[in-house]
C-alpha cells in the first residue's frame, strides 16, 4: 500500500509564528518560506488523491442496502463518520460515479497525472470518445482554464457553486413575535423544513400576492441588509500568462491514490472500514495542511508568487476546492487564538466538531461546550448551537441567518414588494414582520387540526429521531408493532424520515425498543447502536 509522504508521518505540535516572524520567514528571503509552501503543495498532492479514493468509496455506499445496512443517509453518515460536510460528500459521490464509466478519467486521478481539482472540472464532459482530449487537457492547463473550456464546450455541465448571502436585520420584540409565529405555522405546513425553506415559503407567498417590477433587481437594491458571502473572482487568467503559470515555484509532482480497494459485491463494513482507514491517513497531513495554509494566507505569499487571491492558490497550486483549504485555514486560525479550542482538539475532538466550536464568539464559550461536544453526535451539536445563537440574536434584538441566492432573491423581492405598497423606506426587519403577518393571515385557516401522527411529529420537533440523522421526520413509527399489542399511545410512537422507517426499521437493519421519547435504545444488525461512531477523534 502507499502511504502519506514522509514529512507527514512524524506527529508535530506547531506553534504559530508571531507578526514579526512571519515578516522575517516569508519576507526576508529565508529558504524556510518556500520549504513551507513546497510542503503545503505536497499535502495538497496527497489529500486529493485521497479524496479521489473516498470519491469512489462513497459511490460504492450508495448501491444496494450498504447504507441501510449502516443505518445512515450518505451525509449523516459523512458527516459523523468521515468528518465532511453534506455538499463536499454529495459531490464526491457525483465524481465516484462518473469514474465507473470514464476509465482514463480514473486512472489519470488515481495515478497522480492530473489533480482532484481538475478531475472534478472536467468529468462531466469527458464521456465517450471525448474522454481522452480532457484528460489530456487536464494534465496540462489550469483549472481556470479549464473551467472556462467546459462553459464553452457545454454550459449546462458547468457546476458553478451557488453564492451564499447573508441577511441582517433588526427585530423589535413584537415583530420577532410575529416572525417566530409565522416561522412555527410554516413549519406546520412544510413539516421538518429548515428555517431557510420557511423563510422562502412565507417569501413567495407574499411576492406571489404582491409582485414587484420585473424589470427591478431587489438583491442589488438592498445592499445594506443582504452582504455577499466569500471573496470576489479577480485578475487569475492576466496573472497565469505572466508567470509562466508559476514557473518559478518548485515543481511538486502528482501522488498516487492510496492502494486500499473492494470488491464490487463487498458488504459495507467492509467499504466501511476502508473509508475510515482513508480518513485516517488524510488525518495525517490534515494538521500539517492546515498549519502551512494558515502560514502561507497570512504572509501573502501566494500574492508575491504571483496568484490573484488564497482560492486560486489553493485550486491551482494545490489542486483542492477552495472551500476545503479554507475550512482548515479557519479553525486553524482559531484555534492558534484560542487555548480552549487547542485543548479541545488536544482531548481528540474530531474537525467537524472543533468547525462549529470555533464559530462561538469566546473562549470562555468553547470550553464551556466542549464536554458537551464529546457526548452529542455532529448534528446534535450544531443543533444545540443553533438554539444557542438564536436566544442570543433575540436578545440583541438581530436576525442573521445565510441564504442561497435563490431565497436570497424571492426574500429581498418580498421586501421590496412590502416597500412600494407603503411608499416609503422602511427597515429590513419591519418589512420581514409584514411579510410574516401576511402569512400568519393567509395560513392559519389552513391548518386542520393535527391528526395523532402529527402530534408525535410536533413533540420531535419535525425531525428523524434516529441518533445521528439530520432529516426531517415524514411519518411515525409504532415501536412495539400494532400486530404485536401496540397500542397508539404517544410512548409508543416516534418520528422518522422515509429511509429509516422503511428501508432500516422493516428493512431489518435497525431496530428500537424502550418508551419514547426519552427512554429508547437502539440496535443496529442485532448490536447496540447510539449512532454511527466518527473514524477519527471524538
Amino acid at each position: 500500500m502507499s502511504s502519506a509522504p514522509a514529512t507527514a508521518a512524524a506527529p508535530l505540535d506547531l506553534e504559530p509564528y508571531t507578526r514579526a516572524e512571519l515578516y522575517y520567514v516569508f519576507r526576508g528571503g529565508e529558504p524556510d518560506a518556500d520549504h513551507c509552501e513546497t510542503i503545503l503543495a505536497r499535502m495538497g498532492c496527497y489529500r486529493g488523491a485521497c479524496d479521489g479514493a473516498l470519491a469512489e468509496h462513497l459511490f460504492a455506499l450508495t448501491l444496494k442496502d450498504r447504507l441501510a445496512e449502516l443505518g445512515c443517509h450518505l451525509d449523516d453518515y459523512a458527516r459523523e463518520v468521515l468528518g465532511i460536510g453534506r455538499r463536499a460528500a454529495l459531490e464526491l459521490v457525483r465524481l465516484g460515479r462518473d469514474m465507473q464509466t470514464r476509465p482514463l478519467l480514473r486512472d489519470a486521478l488515481r495515478s497522480g497525472r492530473i489533480r482532484f481539482r481538475a478531475a472534478q472540472t472536467i468529468a462531466r464532459v469527458a464521456v465517450g470518445e471525448a474522454e481522452a482530449f480532457w484528460v489530456e487537457r487536464a494534465e496540462r492547463m489550469t483549472v481556470r482554464a479549464l473551467e472556462a473550456a467546459v462553459r464553452r464546450t457545454s454550459p449546462d455541465a458547468a457546476d458553478d457553486e451557488e453564492p451564499w448571502l447573508r441577511l441582517r436585520a433588526g427585530l423589535a420584540p413584537a415583530e420577532r413575535e410575529v416572525v417566530d409565529e409565522a416561522l412555527a405555522l410554516a413549519g406546520k405546513v412544510l413539516p421538518g423544513s429548515s428555517r431557510i425553506e420557511r423563510l422562502e415559503a412565507m417569501a413567495q407567498e407574499f411576492a406571489g400576492e404582491y409582485p414587484i417590477d420585473p424589470e427591478a433587481d431587489p438583491v442589488r437594491d438592498l445592499r445594506g441588509s443582504f452582504q455577499a458571502i466569500g471573496p470576489p473572482e479577480d485578475r487569475r487568467a492576466r496573472l497565469e500568462a505572466e508567470t509562466l503559470r508559476w514557473a518559478m515555484l518548485p515543481q511538486v509532482d502528482g501522488v498516487p491514490a492510496p492502494d486500499i480497494s473492494f470488491h464490487e459485491d463487498a458488504p459495507a463494513r467492509v467499504i466501511d472500514a476502508n473509508l475510515r482507514e482513508l480518513v485516517r491517513r488524510r488525518a495525517q497531513v490534515d494538521d500539517l495542511l492546515g498549519y502551512c495554509a494558515v502560514t502561507v494566507k497570512k504572509s501573502d505569499l501566494w500574492r508575491i508568487h504571483g496568484f490573484a487571491s488564497f482560492r486560486h492558490y489553493c485550486e491551482e497550486r494545490l489542486g483542492l476546492p477552495a472551500r476545503t483549504v479554507e475550512e482548515r485555514v479557519y479553525v486553524e486560525e482559531k484555534r492558534w487564538s484560542s487555548p480552549a479550542l487547542r485543548e479541545a482538539k488536544r482531548q481528540g475532538l474530531g474537525f467537524e466538531k472543533l468547525r462549529l466550536l470555533s464559530r462561538l464568539r469566546t473562549d470562555e464559550e468553547i470550553e464551556a461546550w466542549a464536554p458537551r461536544a464529546e457526548e452529542l453526535t455532529c448534528v446534535a451539536l450544531r443543533r444545540e448551537l443553533e438554539a444557542e445563537t438564536e436566544r442570543q440574536m433575540r436578545a440583541r434584538r438581530a436576525l442573521s441567518v445565510a441564504l442561497p441566492l435563490r431565497v436570497a432573491a424571492v426574500l429581498a423581492a418580498a421586501v421590496q414588494a412590502v416597500k412600494e405598497r407603503l411608499g416609503r423606506c422602511v427597515p429590513a426587519g419591519k418589512c420581514l414582520a409584514i411579510v410574516a403577518q401576511h402569512c400568519i393571515d393567509v395560513w392559519s385557516g389552513q391548518v386542520k387540526r393535527r391528526s395523532r401522527a402529527q402530534k408525535v411529529r410536533d413533540r420531535d420537533l419535525g425531525l428523524c429521531q434516529v441518533p445521528g440523522c439530520s432529516h426531517p421526520a415524514t411519518q411515525t413509527h409504532h415501536v412495539l408493532y400494532r400486530s404485536h399489542g401496540g397500542g397508539h399511545g404517544p410512548g409508543n410512537q416516534i418520528s422518522l424520515c422515509a429511509f429509516h422507517h422503511l428501508r432500516c426499521i422493516h428493512g431489518g437493519w435497525l431496530r428500537v425498543v424502550g418508551k419514547a421519547p426519552d427512554e429508547l435504545r437502539w440496535f443496529l444488525n442485532g448490536e447496540p447502536w447510539e449512532g454511527p461512531r466518527p473514524a477519527v477523534g471524538g
